[in-house]
């Protein structure tokens, strides 16, 4: 599972129109689900989410959680995160799960969010959805559960 996070004061999604999603201070997460993820994955990722510390403390320095300033989490779901574009021009998104398997594991990872306090919002999964944001820093990382795998 990968997931992109920034850091922002606020964000929303729109779909067709309508406002689905919005958060203030907190993480945007963009989420892709790869073929082969398990419910692990989402825990490590859910785990990540709320424990890595990326927001500023009062000196300035990267070291407080989304947990430790009470944020929130907008997840997205995007699985052009998984898109290869090493070989010719257009991506290639054979390492993306299949939509049901994918909206299933998703949905835990949401779940596994809230389960731990986090409050969360969802964009619509499988819709086209216009994302907007404010990017505090700006602060973007990346982080692939398919990395602790031996």
């Amino acid at each position: 599972m990968k997931a992109v996070l920034q850091r922002v004061t606020e964000a929303s999604v729109t779909v067709d129109g309508v406002v689905v999603g919005t958060i203030e201070k907190g993480l945007l997460v963009f989420v892709g689900v790869a073929k082969g993820d398990e419910e692990s994955d989402g825990r490590y990722l859910a785990e990540k989410i709320r424990t890595l510390r990326i927001f500023s403390d009062e000196r300035g320095k990267m070291n407080r959680s989304l947990t430790d300033v009470g944020g929130s989490a907008l997840l997205v779901s995007q699985f052009t995160l998984l898109g290869q574009t090493t070989n010719g021009r257009r991506p290639s998104f054979d390492e993306a799960a299949l939509p049901g398997e994918a909206k299933r594991l998703y949905e835990q990872l949401a779940d596994d969010l809230r389960a731990h306090g986090t409050p969360v919002e969802t964009g619509v999964f499988g819709a086209h959805m216009c994302v907007s944001l404010v990017n505090d820093g700006p602060v973007t990382f990346v982080v692939d559960s398919r990395e602790t795998r031996s």
